[in-house]
């Protein structure tokens, strides 16, 4: 159980780090005014904001 959850630390870590990367793509875009390409990025990172918070409640 415990090296379950040590894996699920680092997948929670990643995903956060993915989250960082999008969110500076995404800024990249919008200030190149592709806001369209931008709009879906910051898509993405309420996607994965979402999936590290539920996979933060599954592992209290």
């Amino acid at each position: 159980m415990e090296s379950a959850r040590a894996e699920l630390s680092s997948v929670s870590t990643q995903l956060e780090d993915i989250t960082i990367r999008v969110v500076a793509a995404a800024r990249v875009f919008e200030g190149e005014g592709r806001e369209d390409i931008a709009h879906e990025l910051f898509e993405v990172e309420r996607s994965l904001r979402a999936a590290s918070r539920r996979l933060h409640r599954a592992t209290r």
